[in-house]
């Protein structure tokens, strides 16, 4: 491994010290919790060519280089919300560092996609709560740019929809963007929760 700049370094030490703020675990605030207390999270799901796991601070650098290589592919799955357009890799620090805080706190769970030995960020899976009716999660996913070409956007999604199906306890997770339409999407009422 070649020689870390200063500020890179310093930037690994704050995610370190950052990882063990976040990693100790408290309650949710919301008197209506997005999974049960009994719920077993799932830690991870392996494929063939891919694994999912925890989005953590400890992937800042990966992850931003998969981030800022997918700003095209990331538009799309976002449209209008401009981001990651000017994101710095500090930004993308505290990013993880509230991705990881909510999967501790269990109010939302960020998965980072990496090849099978870990050292490449292929892209990430967002399973959030929502407010829509009829609705009780709201998936986010993206490949990384580059492995558009070989089909993992189609496999991630078809990989995630039967972990979802099998291992979470969704009645009806939504995919915006993908199996419906942001147009539709948004013209869904939210319920009060």
């Amino acid at each position: 491994m070649g020689k870390l700049s200063t500020g890179t370094a310093a930037l690994l030490l704050c995610a370190v010290s950052l990882s063990m703020l976040v990693a100790t675990p408290v309650e949710a605030q919301s008197s209506y919790p997005f999974v049960e207390k009994d719920f077993k999270v799932p830690k991870n799901l392996e494929t063939q060519d891919f694994r999912l796991r925890m989005l953590t601070v400890n992937d800042v650098v990966k992850d931003y280089d998969a981030v800022m290589s997918s700003v095209d592919q990331l538009k799309k799955v976002w449209p209008g919300s401009g981001w990651p357009e000017g994101l710095t890799l500090e930004e993308n620090l505290i990013d993880l560092g509230w991705h990881q805080r909510e999967f501790v706190n269990r109010s939302s769970f960020a998965y980072t996609v990496v090849n099978l030995d870990g050292t490449k960020v292929m892209g990430c899976v967002y399973i959030d709560p929502t407010r829509k009716r009829g609705y009780d999660a709201e998936v986010f996913l993206w490949a990384r740019e580059s492995e558009l070409g070989t089909g993992l956007d189609s496999r991630l999604f078809d990989a995630v929809k039967r972990w979802l199906a099998k291992k979470w306890p969704f009645e009806k997770a939504a995919f915006p963007g993908r199996e419906i339409d942001w147009k539709r999407w948004e013209s869904i009422p939210d319920e009060k929760r």
